[in-house]
């Protein structure tokens, strides 16, 4: 007697063998032959996820190889807004540390996002958030005000690194460092810590938004969209907003 459609899926679960697979794939039934093509089409797509994050771990390897035992990566979100902070993230993880799915913050979702800052946060070795805001950004500009966010960071963390792994970027510090093009593509480490970056920004965002609810800051997050830019000519500017960034400028000499 064949077992149902749904005994199979529930055996497929609980354990993943050659046999069964072929005998699946003998099964004339339209219902078996779906479920066998979400099962494949499902493993696959793990299979990627497990190729994707050994070459992201790659550096993280090398380098504990090379004797370095707390390599931090780290990432930051928000240079380009009209408003809001730059936000700069460091984070170190175990060797152990396994994401499937973990890449640059702004290829995955808002729930993804969220959902792996908890993870990130609950695994790491240690992590920090540091956040430059519109004032200081104007009187620093924003790739200084960058790199202090970043050092900031650093300096916050509870475990010290001896290595650092930084998307595209360099800091003038005594720590060995590597600057990676599309590092959070590339390091799980700058991964993780652009993850940690954006959520931590976008909650910030959204916060701004319930004390300034004309602007629309939960949408656009403080870039410069014609929502955004709208609300800047109608109700002028605020304490968030980089006024030496040139929309911002604009906006204040039309006004006045």
């Amino acid at each position: 007697m064949k077992l149902s459609i749904k005994e199979l899926a529930l055996k497929l679960e609980e354990e993943e063998n050659e046999q069964l697979l072929n005998e699946l794939r003998q099964d004339e039934r339209k219902g078996v032959q779906m479920l066998l093509k979400r099962y494949e089409a499902k493993r696959n797509k793990k299979a990627e996820l497990e190729l994707m994050h050994l070459e992201m771990s790659v550096y993280e390897n090398q380098l504990r190889q090379q004797g370095y035992s707390y390599i931090a990566g780290l990432d930051e979100v928000g240079r380009g807004p009209l408003a809001g902070p730059v936000v700069a993230a460091a984070v170190i993880l175990p060797a152990s540390f396994k994401l499937l799915g973990l890449t640059d913050s702004k290829k995955l979702s808002k729930q993804k996002r969220e959902e792996f800052a908890d993870i990130i946060k609950r695994e790491a070795i240690a992590y920090a958030i540091e956040m430059i805001h519109a004032e200081e950004i104007d009187r620093i500009n924003i790739y200084q005000s960058t790199k202090r966010a970043m050092q900031n960071a650093i300096k916050s963390l509870s475990t010290q690194p001896d290595y650092l792994l930084l998307d595209a970027m360099n800091l003038p510090l005594e720590i060995e460092q590597t600057s990676l093009i599309k590092g959070d593509q590339r390091s799980v480490s700058i991964a993780a810590s652009s993850v940690l970056a954006k959520v931590e920004r976008d909650a910030y965002m959204e916060r701004l938004h319930k004390k300034y609810p004309n602007y629309g800051f939960v949408n656009h997050v403080g870039y410069g969209t014609q929502e955004h830019l709208h609300a800047l000519h109608t109700f002028g500017l605020t304490e968030e907003h980089r006024r030496s960034f040139k929309p911002v400028q604009d906006v204040k000499i039309n006004r006045e």
